[in-house]
C-alpha cells in the first residue's frame, strides 16, 4: 500500500511536466494499462470469460466512458491551478458518492454529513484564495471537481461490473473504452496522439508505470485484505504525497492560505470515509 500511495503521489506532478495534449496522456496510460493487463485475463482468469452478459459488459464500458471523462477535466487543471489544490479536489469523490447514495434513498449518518460540510467549507477556501490569484486558477479549481464528478460515476459504474466480473476482466474493458472513447475525442478536436518529444514519451511511461499500474493495481490487489475503507484512507495521502514530489521537481509551493482549504477538504472527505457503509465507500482509486 505504501507502494501504491508513492505511485499515485507521482501521478499529478509528472503530468504536469508533460508537453504532450492533456488527451494523449489519458489515452497512452489507459491503453499501456489495458494491454499490460489483457495477458492476466487471457490466461490466469479466462473463466470469467465465460458466461458473461450485457449488462456487465455495459456498465464496464459506462465506467470506462466515466473515466474518460474523469481524464478530460481532472488533467487539464494541473497546469491551470496548484497541483496540490488539484489533486485536493479531485479526491473528494467519496462526497460525490456518498450524495448520490443520499439522493437514492440512503439514510447518511450525521459524520457523513460534518464531513460533506468541512470539505465544502475547504473547497471554498481553496476557490477564494485562487480567485485572488487568477481566474484561470479558479477555473482549474472547476475542473478538478467535475474531475472528481466523473470519478464518483465511474466508481459506482464499476462497482455494478464487479460483481460478476474480476479486476483484470473488468480494468480490461473499463480502460479499452477509456482510451477508445479519449481517441475519439482526440480526432474531434484534431489533437495528436503521437510525434512528441523523447522526453514526453518517458514521462508518459513513468505516469503510466507509477500511477497506473504501480498505483491502481496495487491498491486494487490488497483491496480484499484490508477492505474499502482502509484503501480509500490511503488514497488521501496522495494529496501531501502530491505536494512534496510538486515541491521536488516543479518547486510548486500552493498559496498558504490555501493549506487549511486543503487540509479540510482531506479531514472532510476522511470523515465521509469512516461514516459511510461499506457499500458507499469508494472502493476504486482513480488517478
Amino acid at each position: 500500500m505504501a507502494v501504491a500511495v508513492i505511485g499515485i503521489s507521482m501521478s499529478g506532478p509528472l503530468t504536469a511536466l508533460v508537453v504532450a495534449p492533456v488527451l494523449a496522456i489519458a489515452f497512452w496510460r489507459n491503453a499501456a494499462g489495458a494491454a499490460a493487463l489483457l495477458p492476466v485475463l487471457l490466461t490466469r482468469e479466462r473463466g470469467t470469460l465465460r458466461g458473461l452478459r450485457l449488462r456487465e459488459l455495459g456498465s464496464s464500458a459506462l465506467a470506462g466512458l466515466f473515466l474518460a471523462g474523469h481524464f478530460a477535466a481532472w488533467l487539464p487543471s494541473l497546469s491551470m491551478t496548484s497541483v496540490a489544490a488539484s489533486i485536493a479536489l479531485v479526491t473528494t469523490t467519496p462526497i460525490w458518492t456518498a450524495l448520490i447514495a443520499s439522493i437514492s434513498g440512503v439514510r447518511l449518518g450525521a459524520r457523513v454529513w460534518w464531513g460533506l460540510v468541512l470539505a465544502v467549507v475547504g473547497a471554498a477556501l481553496i476557490a477564494g484564495v485562487d480567485v485572488t490569484v487568477s481566474l484561470r486558477a479558479l477555473a482549474g479549481d472547476g475542473l478538478a471537481t467535475l474531475g472528481a464528478l466523473c470519478a464518483a460515476g465511474y466508481v459506482l459504474a464499476g462497482a455494478r461490473a464487479r460483481q460478476r466480473l474480476t479486476t483484470s476482466g473488468y480494468t480490461v474493458v473499463c480502460y479499452s473504452v477509456c482510451a477508445l472513447a479519449v481517441a475519439v475525442a482526440a480526432l474531434i478536436v484534431r489533437s495528436p496522439l503521437a510525434g512528441f518529444s523523447a522526453r514526453d514519451w518517458l514521462l508518459i511511461a513513468a505516469i503510466t508505470v507509477c500511477a497506473q499500474l504501480f498505483g491502481h493495481t496495487l491498491l486494487n490487489l490488497v483491496l480484499s485484505s484490508v477492505g474499502p475503507t482502509v484503501v480509500s484512507l490511503a488514497v488521501l495521502l496522495e494529496v501531501p504525497g502530491s505536494l512534496v514530489v510538486a515541491l521536488v521537481l516543479l518547486h510548486q509551493l500552493p498559496p498558504l492560505l490555501a493549506l487549511p482549504g486543503m487540509a479540510a477538504v482531506v479531514a472532510g472527505v476522511a470523515l465521509v470515509i469512516r461514516g459511510s457503509r461499506p457499500a458507499e465507500v469508494v472502493s476504486e482509486p482513480v488517478p
